[in-house]
């Protein structure tokens, strides 16, 4: 074997590809192992082969398993195996699913000829014991050069395609949840393809922001969703309306992010519409706003043009829900909020000015805080509480009233006697 050119074209495929070079060598083992089973091996024969990469030569070995008779079938199962295996016409191994199993020569050495066999490099016998493997070198045939190599190539080739692809897929997924620029490669129907380096995503209609126009050789920002197996390769599902996708943004835009001083706590958002963040600062000192929206708005722009225009209110979080609430419900002016824990209600009092704003065009605004905060909020103007606390106080003091006032005591009526009709008989 030419091993220059071999060495070359092995260095080239570990740089290109980005697969270890230990697993070029495994594969090319197991390619030569298995041109040579199909050439010259016998059924059964357990087949390895040790390649050194540095000298281009390699060592051919068939592996037997040593074993004891406790670990084998008797006879008599063997012949009702065989029997079996006669009758339907198809040969059953199941020695992995089994305990026992047939002895097989091509495949196992029994313990008693196991101990005879002495060590080539010690010159003394080998210490063996049922379960472990021993190595026999076979001949590296003279003529196993043009078909065993076309074999092993083609092996080599698919082997190595299946590694690339496994290389593929994990540095992707091990990229979940992360931000990746793409460029729109081709548009079939409404699912738009990306190609995000050594492989192409894939952007679902459901992914996609609304108003959101994609074309070929487009260049954007996606946020990596989810990475899955497949038989052609890594599938990769990218998203442009994941919550995650603002925060992911920020975190490239904002060094107090990325740094840890600040930290974003939750997220609401419409995508394409409009966003609600809840940050935090974890370094005293640090305006967790100030931070995101940047020196003149330079940071939140940057976000709102990579999304196309979409609205993004940045708010400080409170472990406070009342105060949360408050801040989630901006740009609105809130004058209290009242709070049920225990069914997780809230209530926000706001000036009847205010009442659209905090509601928002079809309710927007409340959606969005209640998104954020994870409380139900039901936004009351101070008019419309005045009148109820006002209904209230009518209602409590008519009850007091009615259980206050006691009716007038009734004088008992005079039973009429006789005499009194004899008097009334008498006037009339």
């Amino acid at each position: 074997m030419d091993k220059q050119p071999f060495l070359s074209a092995i260095e080239q495929i570990c740089e290109e590809k980005g697969i270890a070079r230990e697993k070029v060598i495994e594969t090319i083992e197991m390619a030569i192992a298995a041109a040579y089973k199909r050439d010259y091996g016998r059924k059964g024969q357990n087949i390895k082969v040790k390649f050194y990469l540095e000298t281009g030569k390699m060592e051919i070995f068939q592996v037997k398993l040593v074993v004891d008779q406790s670990m084998l079938k008797t006879e008599e199962e063997t012949e009702e195996e065989k029997r079996r295996e006669k009758e339907i016409e198809i040969e059953i191994e199941k020695e992995e699913e089994e305990k026992r199993f047939r002895f097989n020569p091509e495949k196992h050495i029994m313990i008693e000829e196991a101990k005879k066999i002495k060590d080539p490099a010690l010159g003394k016998i080998k210490k063996v014991k049922p379960g472990d493997e021993l190595e026999f070198p076979l001949e590296v045939h003279e003529e196993y050069g043009r078909i065993a190599a076309q074999t092993a190539k083609q092996v080599i080739i698919q082997r190595l395609r299946e590694a690339e692809r496994e290389a593929i897929y994990n540095e992707y997924k091990e990229k979940e949840g992360e931000i990746v620029s793409g460029l729109v490669q081709r548009i079939e129907g409404q699912n738009v393809f990306l190609d995000i380096g050594k492989a192409t995503g894939i952007l679902f209609p459901e992914e996609q922001v609304f108003n959101d126009r994609y074309r070929p050789g487009q260049r954007l920002k996606v946020y990596i969703l989810e990475v899955q197996k497949d038989s052609r390769g890594p599938s990769i599902i990218l998203s442009r309306a994941h919550p995650k996708m603002v925060s992911k943004l920020f975190a490239l835009e904002v060094p107090e992010i990325s740094g840890g001083s600040v930290q974003i706590k939750s997220i609401a958002r419409e995508p394409g519409s409009r966003s609600k963040i809840a940050a935090a600062s974890i370094e005293e000192g640090v305006d967790p706003i100030g931070s995101m929206v940047g020196q003149k708005g330079t940071r939140v722009l940057a976000v709102i043009n990579e999304l196309g225009g979409e609205k993004i209110d940045i708010i400080k979080w409170s472990s406070d829900p009342a105060e949360f609430i408050k801040s989630a419900l901006s740009p609105a002016k809130v004058t209290e909020v009242e709070v049920e824990k225990k069914r997780g209600l809230a209530r926000a009092i706001v000036p009847e000015d205010q009442l659209s704003l905090a509601i928002g065009i079809r309710g927007q605004n409340v959606r969005l805080a209640a998104k954020l905060t994870g409380w139900k909020i039901d936004v009351v103007s101070e008019k419309r509480v005045k009148g109820l606390e006002a209904e209230k106080t009518k209602e409590t003091k008519f009850k007091k009233t009615k259980k206050t006032t006691a009716p007038a005591e009734k004088k008992p009526k005079k039973e009429k006697t006789k005499k009194d009709a004899k008097k009334k008989t008498k006037k009339s």
